[in-house]
């Protein structure tokens, strides 16, 4: 069985969106095609920046064509997410260039226009039929030396991508998480009118 986690929106949202969640469960026979790998590239591409910069840097490992590579990239990834992401069709290094190329100074958006990036993947992939799940739980230093990453881009997240397929295949710990609800803080929890001191409700 595949599980579709839909939003339970209380307002008015796309159906991109609504659709977007981040399971475990992937198809490890299925791999991506040249075109979907593309296309998730391309709506990084079209992401905002600061100034135009596009500070992001993404490294692409295909399992369809260099097992190796996408072996190399699993193995960074701590134990708990290389049971599950190996199944995945692709993953995606996230890396944001931490300095301004108009001027060498410091881009402090740098992270906040990269992780924008992440997410129109992560949208694009909802409007493919496919499923993504951003990954932090990686080894940083081993991910920096195994891909010979300069000190200039700092690593921020792994992607899996693939399809999705029945719950059944995970581990009982890993089934527990898939079928768990998606849940959503309240409104006044983290939405504000005017200051801090007055929540939106």
């Amino acid at each position: 069985m595949i599980i579709k986690k839909i939003a339970s929106a209380n307002y008015k949202l796309s159906e991109l969106i609504k659709q977007r969640w981040s399971p475990r469960a992937f198809d490890d026979k299925y791999f991506l095609s040249r075109d979907e790998i593309m296309s998730l590239c391309e709506a990084i591409r079209w992401s905002p920046s600061c100034y135009g910069e596009e500070p992001w840097r993404v490294i692409i490992f295909d399992k369809a064509t260099n097992k190796d590579n996408f072996d190399k990239a699993i193995s960074c990834l701590d134990e708990w997410n290389q049971r599950w992401a190996k199944n995945s069709s692709v993953l995606f290094l996230v890396m944001a260039y931490k300095f301004f190329k108009r001027n060498g100074k410091i881009n402090n958006w740098s992270k906040y226009d990269t992780g924008a990036a992440a997410e129109n993947l992560c949208l694009q992939a909802v409007a493919l039929g496919l499923a993504s799940h951003q990954i932090g739980g990686f080894d940083y230093a081993k991910t920096k030396k195994v891909f010979y990453i300069p000190d200039e881009y700092e690593i921020l997240t792994f992607i899996a991508v693939g399809k999705q397929t029945d719950y059944e295949i995970l581990d009982e710990d890993l089934k527990n998480l898939e079928l768990a609800p998606r849940k959503r803080s309240a409104f006044e929890n983290n939405f504000f009118s005017g200051s801090l001191d007055n929540p939106l409700t």
